[in-house]
């Protein structure tokens, strides 16, 4: 699928437990973080290398993720367009009481080729309706890699910056980006 293509609305799915995501999907998983990582995406997690990545160090970190899938702790919210992964991130809660009330997004992906079709929007407004309605989340955090514009995106989705750690994130020898603290209430 060619980006810029006109494509169908995407569809949504939520795997909420370990068995239930498949080995065609975790293929496609894999995929999306291997190639949106090595595009310069921000979503180089512990146990990665900076990029290039491979499948063979993606694979083991996604399925420390899935193997911590629980309804009321953590999901992966995914977009498919034609049966095809669009996107995908995780949400999860810090069961800790002073915390339990508040969500954390990370991993927030658009495969490539579906980059500028409205994907990551879409997700991150299904997202929100899921953290409230089904995790009776009323608060969502995320951080952002300044310097790829991801900070406005978040903004026109009604995401307010509440902090910033400057220089905190070095992608390449001279490149110290922020990383930037996002709010969404619910």
């Amino acid at each position: 699928m060619a980006a810029h293509k006109t494509v169908g609305s995407p569809e949504f799915t939520q795997i909420t437990w370990p068995h239930e995501l498949t080995s065609g999907l975790r293929r496609e998983l894999v995929d999306c973080w291997v190639t949106v990582s090595n595009a310069g995406g921000a979503v180089i997690p512990h146990g990665f290398s900076l990029p290039p990545v491979s499948a063979q160090e993606v694979g083991p970190v996604l399925d420390q993720i899935v193997h911590t899938l629980d309804p009321q702790q953590s999901r992966l919210l995914v977009a498919t367009v034609e049966g095809v992964l669009a996107g995908w991130l995780l949400l999860h809660r810090d069961p800790h009481p002073l915390v339990a009330h508040c969500g954390m997004v990370n991993h927030v992906q658009t495969h490539t080729r579906f980059r500028g079709l409205g994907i990551g929007a879409t997700l991150m407004r299904r997202l929100a309706g899921v953290a409230r309605d089904e995790m009776g989340l009323e608060r969502l955090g995320l951080t952002a890699r300044s310097g790829l514009g991801l900070e406005e995106f978040y903004r026109k989705l009604g995401w307010v910056e509440v902090g910033r750690w400057p220089g905190a994130l070095r992608v390449a020898p001279g490149d110290d980006r922020d990383e930037i603290l996002m709010s969404l209430a619910l």
